[in-house]
């Protein structure tokens, strides 16, 4: 790796943000995106608690970010590559002190304790040859190290790797430290949000908001059936993961999934994604789902059968309390309470048992 071990120093106006970020969000990143921009799209990324610690203890060395130099704004730049929040910290902080911003947090920051000049002035950077000499830092720092970036953000990186590196799963896992089919898994949910992107009528930034809900929802048989989808598909044919006959399946997969600007998601909560795979391997509740204006999650499960373990496991239970008061009823043979109880209980006994025709005779012939 072309990562040079000498540390230099830059003033903090040399230093430029990075607008590939993918932290920035997609739509927002590009080699265009000006650097006022980047840094507004940064401005609620806790840069605060990193600019107290400058303050006190100024910009440690070892804390150096990770520069490559190349063409930015047609000019050869110092891009930060590692080390964003860093960098950004220090201009709003620089900012503050030069009077060029009204933010009051800022404002209020210099004045509890004002920096010393050497921080704008001295940045600790390490130069790299190329942003793919620092890929594989990144991808385990970001995607499974200690600084992770947000569900959709490692799935554009990972993306980023397989078609700009032209690396298969395998050499991916190893670059970053993951797992092949968490890497490949990462690949078509990203892929799928790009062809969602396609198709009129799916609010994208609800899919990105709750990305790792449509990663979780690609492990279910029914959305993998309702989609078409091959989760063990290799790069090249993953690319479009949803093929087009299956597209109109996909704006109202999206749409149950994530809602729209003016109606809730069918799913609210990503601990029912296994539920909603099997709501859509039932035709009976799909149909209910398209019929329905706004559809209800649970009428939809019930309409799959969903709830029948939990049914089954009801009457067991009740099995398991009668056998165990069997034991010790006859003791209270002249109880007016367990005669009241009893009743009930054989009431509902028999309309559950008038569900199966024939039970009754099976239990009346074994006694």
């Amino acid at each position: 790796m072309a990562i040079k071990t000498e540390i230099q120093y830059a003033k903090v106006d040399d230093l430029y943000l990075d607008p590939l970020n993918p932290r920035l969000g997609r739509g927002q990143t590009g080699p265009k995106v000006l650097q006022s921009k980047v840094l507004d799209l940064m401005k609620d990324w806790a840069l605060e608690e990193l600019a107290i610690s400058f303050i006190e203890s100024g910009f440690w060395p070892h804390e150096a970010v990770l520069v490559v130099k190349e063409q930015l704004y047609g000019k050869p730049s110092l891009v930060v590559i590692e080390g964003n929040r860093r960098l950004a910290a220090l201009k709003y902080l620089q900012m503050a002190v030069d009077g060029t911003t009204k933010d009051k947090k800022w404002i209020e920051l210099i004045k509890q304790a004002k920096p010393n000049a050497k921080l704008f002035n001295r940045v600790p950077y390490i130069e790299v040859d190329s942003r793919k000499d620092v890929s594989a830092f990144l991808g385990f720092r970001h995607v499974t190290g200690i600084k992770e970036w947000r569900p959709a953000e490692k799935a554009e990186y990972i993306a980023k790797l397989i078609e700009e590196e032209k690396l298969s799963y395998a050499e991916v896992m190893r670059k970053i430290g993951s797992k092949t089919p968490t890497v490949r898994q990462n690949y078509i949910s990203y892929n799928l949000l790009l062809q969602m992107e396609d198709q009129q009528g799916i609010s994208v930034e609800h899919v990105e908001d709750r990305f790792s809900v449509l990663f979780l929802s690609l492990r279910t048989d029914g959305v993998q059936k309702y989609l078409n989808i091959d989760v063990n598909a290799e790069p090249n044919a993953a690319a479009r993961p949803v093929p087009k006959d299956h597209l109109q399946n996909l704006q109202k997969f999206a749409l149950w999934l994530f809602g729209s600007e003016d109606k809730p998601p069918v799913v609210k909560d990503s601990r029912q994604v296994d539920q909603f795979g099997r709501i859509l391997e039932s035709p009976k509740a799909v149909e209910y789902l398209e019929r329905t204006e706004r559809p209800i999650f649970e009428m939809a499960y019930q309409l799959a059968g969903g709830d029948e373990p939990e049914v089954v496991r009801l009457i067991d239970q009740a099995a398991d309390n009668i056998e165990a008061a069997l034991s010790r009823a006859h003791r209270y043979a002249k109880s007016k309470k367990l005669r009241t109880a009893t009743l009930r209980l054989g009431e509902d006994t028999m309309q559950i048992m008038s569900l199966f025709p024939g039970m009754r005779d099976e239990v009346v012939g074994s006694e």
